[in-house]
């Protein structure tokens, strides 16, 4: 039995990398024309913060995970410059292949790996912080994946995650963003994209996914402490910061 439920997973994670692999060329454009670019400023936000607890004006590496086309390599360059920060590595990570194909043409200072966020291909404490945007509810195994973190980390490591968690909507603004996010973001991403499937999937993951408190208390239990939390937009997207203990 536990077989089968193993088994299961990996269907389940194989048929999300293909998804992304179907949408690798498109998916720059559907992000910026959804987001009308605010996430963007999600983003630069989340490398800040990371900067700021860290304290340090030199880190060996920074790895993204769930990379995807590599977008958040190209903020933490930026605003390392801005914050006077010096980063001597970027790694990014995915198991899309499709999507690191994106990565390499457009991002020429990292080294992209294709892997998994529950199997990092890289050493014990070998890099000072971890991102991962918009990706973690497409890890099936999540709690294996922030154990991964942990242990790649070095100690007093930043993890960053940006992420639609899930929420309980119930007032009028509420219901609106609810519908936007239900109703029209699958038609354009699906129009954009030519995969409607793809962008149905979007939605549905966020109502599947954890809520914000939840997030914290798996981290907490990876062994992280948590440092910076804020949501964005009406709670669509949230910020994470933990630092490895």
């Amino acid at each position: 039995m536990g077989i089968e439920k193993l088994t299961d997973k990996e269907e389940k994670q194989e048929k999300i990398v293909t998804m992304f692999d179907d949408i690798a060329s498109t998916y720059d454009r559907a992000n910026r024309v959804l987001s009308m670019g605010i996430d963007i400023q999600w983003r630069k936000k989340g490398c800040d913060k990371a900067f700021e607890i860290l304290g340090r004006k030199e880190l060996g590496q920074v790895t993204d995970v769930a990379t995807g086309t590599g977008d958040l390599l190209i903020y933490w360059k930026e605003q390392a410059e801005k914050n006077d920060v010096q980063i001597n590595k970027y790694v990014g990570i995915d198991p899309s292949v499709g999507m690191l194909k994106v990565a390499k043409e457009k991002v020429d200072f990292s080294e992209f790996i294709e892997g998994k966020a529950q199997e990092l291909p890289i050493e014990d404490e070998s890099t000072d912080v971890i991102s991962i945007s918009y990706g973690i509810r497409n890890v099936v195994d999540r709690v294996e994946a922030l154990q991964e973190f942990h242990r790649a980390l070095k100690p007093n490591g930043i993890v960053m995650i940006l992420e639609f968690t899930k929420q309980e909507r119930s007032g009028i603004v509420d219901k609106v963003v609810d519908f936007g996010m239900k109703k029209v973001l699958p038609k354009i991403g699906g129009f954009i994209s030519k995969n409607y499937e793809a962008y149905q999937y979007l939605p549905e993951s966020i109502e599947e996914f954890l809520t914000t408190e939840m997030l914290e208390k798996e981290l907490e239990e990876a062994g992280f402490e948590m440092k910076y939390t804020e949501s964005f937009s009406m709670g669509i997207s949230t910020l994470l910061v933990a630092q490895k203990k």
